[in-house]
């Protein structure tokens, strides 16, 4: 890629992976007003534990939602207004979550209507969620050069973790100072108001990117696509790309079975391993795990803050190295690292030996997580599928990734119940499956193009 070129796919990079902190933004924003929505709504209304578990999680509803739909969206309205419409989405929940009571209820008065409406919002919330999840890293990887696109791809998970990480501070700084009630009867709606900002910001900058030239020259136009591309890679390469990309897309759309089932099954195995190695059980209680370790809730907290500077630091570790090392070598030693750690907590579990070392294993886990799994994942489900059926595989993909999260997220409660040891035996089981997975099936994808993934599948779509 030429010098001249590389702010241009930078920036374009850079205002795609907003929809991934949003997305990260989105998740995490919960964990400071759960305490908060309990007493407004469950309490107050005399609900049981159940309701307030649902609202917590009901955003998760519409994650499965948006990644099944994601597809259609993709495919008939591009992927740039695809993101504009989750970007509104966000927008939407983040307004509507903050107050709910809008045109139809009384503030201050919780009814079970309006419990109901906070979570139509949530659930507004999780479409978006579902929808960027899978699109923004379809875009790029439709942007991006073939020697970059691991790198640019990696920073829309990096984009996660620092979403996570911003809403945590934005949380902690609106409720410092404030008394228990103002926190209980205001301050959660601020903390849900807060995504408006960085929702909008997103919405307006989509205004300013462009199509990707696979979806322009998907619907035959081939000028807009040249032009792009042309910008991208340069004028001496653009015309080559285009004649590659148009050869792959001027057959009509495939079905989703066109290339065999394996490599949809791949697909979905990428995004259900990638949740049944435990990482959002990791991510969504670790306070609690460090709370049944022994360390007191402050002392939680500031474990947890440390784990997440240790996320971002390995995802960092995973953009520099992805389009050296290759997307297979990473997973492998990734899961290797994650089954390691696993097991340490595991070991730990089972002796029932609580401190510094079962930190460092779950850390040793996570930076694991981070460096393979947490990226490279994304990556290669915004690259593996052919063009014809990148839209339609993408979404199945996802929404499987979002209801394997949904399971072990909702089982992880009842294990630890049974036994600490073997539910953290599990998953560091699932990463040692995980690594045999990626070294018997999945295919290496550093340096090839896009449309190269049709030649890597053809075997499968001749044997289907």
């Amino acid at each position: 890629m030429q010098k001249s070129n590389s702010l241009y796919i930078i920036v374009i990079t850079l205002v795609a992976t907003l929809g991934g902190l949003l997305f990260g933004y989105d998740t995490a924003v919960i964990s400071g007003a759960e305490k908060s929505l309990e007493v407004y709504f469950i309490d107050s209304l005399g609900l049981d534990s159940f309701i307030h578990g649902a609202t917590t999680s009901s955003a998760l509803i519409g994650c499965i939602v948006g990644g099944l739909i994601s597809g259609y969206f993709a495919s008939n309205f591009g992927r740039k207004n695809s993101l504009l419409i989750a970007a509104v989405l966000f927008l939407l929940s983040a307004l509507g979550s903050a107050y709910p009571e809008f045109l139809f209820f009384t503030k201050g008065e919780p009814t079970l209507s309006l419990l109901l409406t906070f979570n139509l919002y949530r659930i507004l919330g999780g479409i978006g969620v579902g929808l960027a999840s899978a699109i923004c890293p379809m875009y790029i990887s439709e942007i991006a050069p073939a020697n970059i696109r691991g790198r640019l791809v990696s920073f829309n998970q990096f984009a996660i973790i620092f979403g996570m990480l911003v809403v945590y501070f934005v949380n902690f700084g609106i409720a410092q100072g404030q008394s228990l009630e103002w926190i209980n009867d205001v301050g959660w709606r601020y903390m849900f108001a807060s995504e408006a900002i960085p929702a909008l910001l997103f919405a307006v900058l989509l205004l300013f990117v462009p199509e990707t030239p696979r979806y322009l020259a998907m619907k035959k136009q081939d000028e807009k696509a040249l032009d792009i591309l042309t910008k991208i890679n340069g004028s001496s390469e653009a015309k080559a790309i285009l004649s590659e990309i148009k050869q792959t897309v001027t057959i009509p759309k495939d079905k989703l079975f066109s290339y065999g089932k394996f490599v949809i099954i791949v697909g979905i195995l990428l995004s259900v391993f990638q949740q049944f190695v435990g990482i959002n059980v990791a991510l969504y209680y670790a306070p609690r795990i460090f709370e049944s370790m022994g360390a007191a809730k402050d002392a939680s907290m500031l474990q947890t803050i440390v784990m997440g500077f240790v996320n971002a630091l390995f995802t960092i570790v995973a953009i520099l190295t992805v389009d050296k090392w290759g997307r297979k070598p990473l997973l492998i030693v990734g899961s290797i690292g994650m089954a390691l750690g696993m097991f340490g907590v595991a070991g730990m579990a089972f002796a029932n030996v609580i401190g510094i070392s079962t930190l460092l294993f779950i850390i040793v886990y996570t930076a694991s997580f981070m460096m393979s799994w947490g990226p490279i994942c994304w990556v290669l489900i915004s690259e593996i599928f052919p063009n014809k059926i990148r839209g339609q595989a993408v979404a199945v993909a996802v929404a499987a990734q979002w209801a394997a999260n949904y399971f072990i997220s909702s089982t992880y409660p009842m294990m630890m119940e049974y036994s600490g040891g073997m539910t953290y035996g599990f998953y560091g089981l699932m990463s040692v499956l995980s690594a045999i997975f990626v070294w018997k099936f999945v295919p290496e994808t550093k340096g090839k193009t896009l449309e190269q993934m049709e030649i890597v599948w053809q075997k499968d779509k001749k044997s289907a």
